[in-house]
């Protein structure tokens, strides 16, 4: 497992690094063309579904089966289910819907808010990224830790992952840019805002270092499955489908599947 540890760290770092990635597209991709932003939330969102339900729950009854037995370990892989859900659930109560940047905007409303002013809108594009820094932090814990555990299911996720966190960086970039006219400043902080994911999984491993047992990565495991499906049904899906209202989403989405599902059938 240790052995692990610097893909996983780097891996986690790629996923959080590619809201920069989201950025620099926002100053050369069309803001009208949504294509292909609902096409790659709605891919994301199916590999994190199936990764969800068809690797990570499984591992982690695995994990817990030993220990706890055939019913404990259902009981227990069902618990830690739903309290990722509950887990992430609270951390998007934390952040104001205006600032969220799950809550999708159309173009106008970003580059031409209610009252106009530069400063507000460099105010929105400041916490907006304060507010993708929160939802980073536990994906990165997640990246991390399925990395350290399995490196296969680690890259799957981290793709995943990566692919989200592109809009998330234009949600940043383009009112700070559009307030400032400073592209490098809209690209650093947009940047910034993704470091929150290797910062969530450091802090993370610090802790639980000392406490690492199958148990322990059973729970984890179970706990990531309901953070992942969470974002995917309540912030993924519903953006994508902002995004382009045709059927584009749902089809990127079963095609998530289904490039999951082959990945891992050709790694058996």
């Amino acid at each position: 497992m240790e052995q692990n540890l610097l893909l996983a760290f780097a891996l986690t770092t790629f996923a959080g690094l590619s809201t920069g990635f989201g950025s620099f597209l926002a100053f050369f991709v069309k803001r009208e063309n949504k294509l292909f932003l609902a096409t790659a939330l709605g891919f994301s969102a199916g590999v994190m579904i199936y990764i969800s339900f068809v690797e990570m729950l499984p591992e982690s009854m695995e994990l817990l089966e030993p220990v706890y037995g055939e019913q404990g370990a259902a009981w227990l892989m069902t618990a830690g289910f739903f309290a990722g859900i509950f887990f992430i659930g609270i951390i998007d109560r934390l952040v104001p819907e205006y600032e969220n940047p799950h809550h999708v905007r159309s173009a106008d409303e970003i580059t031409s808010p209610p009252d106009r002013s530069k400063q507000k809108l460099h105010r929105m594009g400041i916490f907006t990224a304060l507010a993708i820094a929160i939802h980073n932090f536990p994906e990165g814990m997640v990246t991390f830790f399925a990395t350290l555990h399995d490196p296969t299911l680690g890259v799957a996720i981290a793709v995943a992952v990566a692919l989200h966190n592109i809009p998330e960086g234009i949600a940043v970039a383009v009112p700070i840019y559009y307030a400032t006219g400073s592209r490098m400043k809209a690209f650093w902080l947009s940047l910034l805002s993704g470091l929150a994911e290797p910062l969530g999984a450091v802090i993370g491993y610090l802790i639980l270092r000392p406490f690492f047992s199958d148990t322990v990565f059973g729970l984890i495991f179970a706990g990531v499955a309901g953070i992942m499906v969470f974002i995917s049904i309540d912030e993924l899906f519903p953006a994508a489908k902002e995004y382009d209202q045709g059927h584009a989403p749902v089809y990127a989405l079963i095609v998530g599947m289904g490039v999951m599902a082959l990945s891992l059938l050709l790694l058996m």
